[in-house]
């Protein structure tokens, strides 16, 4: 999943680097990826967001061609790894010129229900309501201190770099993603991706 989200990224001309961030111990022989390794991941995604940036502005301060405060981050699962160049250029044109930035994410289209001891308890209003995806682009200085926030916390209630934005106080911007970058989490979903990867082919 990894090698295809890779392709995905290194596909687009406007992404200057990337940069993989794993754990401590990680044992995989990346040479064959020219992509910046960063070997500081922790236990949470928010921790090894927030380690990664914590070691690019670090390393900015030292090189001029390094990542600066000012420079656009886009953070990606790699679990999603049917994303397409497509839909990282929709978002880049949608935030380079935003004051925030923002993140691919979808309408929902599916009636909402609350429940409680596995029944409904209540019907939600979908209006306005969206699925967040990834990439999710903002500043690398901004995001820094949104997280750095909610370090000491263990960044709790954190579940997107968005939603660091929103608890600094910011309002990132939807930008309309794609059903097909969903994240790879159950088993059906191996097939599906299996799939839909075999038919771009």
């Amino acid at each position: 999943m990894v090698m295809h989200t890779l392709a995905a990224l290194q596909s687009v001309d406007r992404l200057h680097a990337i940069a993989v961030v794993v754990s401590p111990d990680d044992s995989h022989d990346w040479s064959a990826s020219s992509v910046q390794l960063l070997k500081c991941g922790g236990a949470t995604r928010a921790e090894s967001v927030f380690n990664g940036l914590t070691h690019l502005l670090a390393e900015g301060e030292q090189k001029p061609e390094g990542v600066q405060a000012t420079d656009w981050v886009l953070v990606h699962d790699a679990a999603r790894c049917l994303i397409s160049e497509f839909e990282i250029n929709r978002l880049i044109d949608a935030c380079i010129d935003d004051e925030v930035g923002g993140l691919l994410a979808l309408p929902l289209p599916d009636t909402l229900k609350a429940a409680v001891n596995g029944r409904v308890s209540e019907t939600l209003p979908r209006q306005d309501k969206w699925l967040a995806q990834t990439p999710q682009m903002f500043r690398a200085g901004a995001l820094h201190a949104a997280l750095q926030a909610k370090a000491t916390d263990n960044f709790d209630g954190i579940t997107d770099e968005a939603s660091a934005m929103e608890m600094a106080g910011f309002a990132p911007k939807l930008v309309v993603g794609s059903p097909h970058n969903f994240k790879v989490t159950y088993p059906s979903d191996f097939a599906l991706a299996e799939d839909l990867l075999g038919s771009r082919k």
